[in-house]
């Protein structure tokens, strides 16, 4: 076919309709917890963590600099030695790879994109708003976070947007943004806290789970950015960008506390992300902080009336089981 508009589409397609975002919440000015009304919690046991790999990272730093003045110079003395500078290296080169190959965000360039990175950064207070380059995803759904220098960005994969630099779901792609920028808001890129925990991919369960608790801190920050857009991101991590409106959010969370045994919790543990259940858990519960090391709790359960009175309801609030946020409401969380 030749002659069509491939900002209207081929004959017989409706043009794409414009993209408007729902007002955001009412923030309560100081406030900080799990609810998009505050500012974004960090998890729990991120900074204990945080601190314990620190002490570690810096006694291997000493122990190998030891060493290395002792005269044993073998291949992981000497990359602990210059740990800081392959850190500094690695980042440059890394930022400089999206610089040279990526499609950075403006407003002519994956507007959509763009003003959701502004929106993020706005919502976080941040006074500097990161860049963002899309790049070629080949079928992946990722996104990541970095920094180099002064410089903050994000890099979102190409299959998380649609024809001409439109989301295919905006409010998830949204919620991509906001936990993205939620890394760099929360100082999760930064050159010395990366320095800090060079040792933690090195450290088993320990390190992998101050990873994992770095994820549910951006989590908050992209619930807190649009709670809309929570369910339909994890969807299509699940199934990806075709399949994701056959997931059933709530059917997936629910399992969080049925799957159980050993290798569940190995599975957990060595994770550098929260696996999926628990993560559906704890966006779905924001009562309380994702769970970290054992399994969510099933979900409390109502007192029910009417034509389910003595038997125990389908679904999480009683009834037919609710599509996630149609029945939300959201309870402050603020850490003790």
């Amino acid at each position: 076919m030749t002659g069509w508009d491939p900002q209207v589409g081929p004959p017989g397609w409706a043009p794409q309709q414009p993209y408007s975002p729902p007002p955001p919440p009412v923030i309560q000015q100081g406030s900080r917890g799990l609810s998009p009304f505050g500012m974004p919690a960090r998890h729990s046991w991120e900074i204990p963590l945080l601190v314990i790999v620190i002490v570690a990272t810096v006694l291997a730093y000493l122990f190998a600099l030891l060493l290395l003045l002792s005269g044993v110079s073998g291949q992981i003395v000497l990359v602990l030695v210059f740990a800081p500078l392959l850190v500094y290296l690695g980042r440059g080169m890394n930022y400089a790879a999206q610089r040279v190959n990526g499609v950075k965000m403006s407003p002519t360039q994956f507007p959509e994109g763009f003003r959701m990175v502004q929106e993020a950064a706005a919502r976080f207070g941040m006074a500097t708003v990161p860049d963002a380059y899309v790049v070629t995803g080949n079928g992946q759904i990722n996104a990541f976070a970095s920094g180099h220098g002064f410089r903050r960005y994000v890099v979102v994969y190409s299959d998380l947007f649609e024809i001409s630099g439109a989301a295919r779901n905006p409010e998830a792609l949204a919620f991509i943004i906001g936990h993205e920028v939620g890394h760099i808001a929360a100082g999760h890129v930064s050159y010395w806290r990366q320095v800090g925990m060079f040792l933690a991919p090195f450290l088993p369960i320990l390190g992998n789970s101050l990873i994992r608790s770095q994820e549910y801190t951006a989590d908050n920050h992209g619930f807190c950015n649009r709670p809309q857009g929570a369910a339909t991101a994890m969807q299509t991590l699940a199934a990806g960008k075709y399949l994701n409106n056959l997931v059933g959010f709530d059917e997936m969370a629910d399992r969080a506390p049925q799957e159980k045994g050993f290798f569940v919790w190995i599975v957990n543990a060595m994770a550098s992300h929260p696996v999926l259940t628990w993560r559906m858990s704890a966006l779905r519960d924001r009562s309380r902080h994702g769970k970290l090391f054992w399994r969510p709790d099933a979900p409390q359960r109502p007192p029910v009336s009417g034509p389910y009175a003595g038997q125990q309801p389908p679904g999480r609030y009683g009834g037919p089981p609710p599509r996630y946020g149609e029945t939300a409401t959201y309870h402050e969380y603020r850490p003790h």
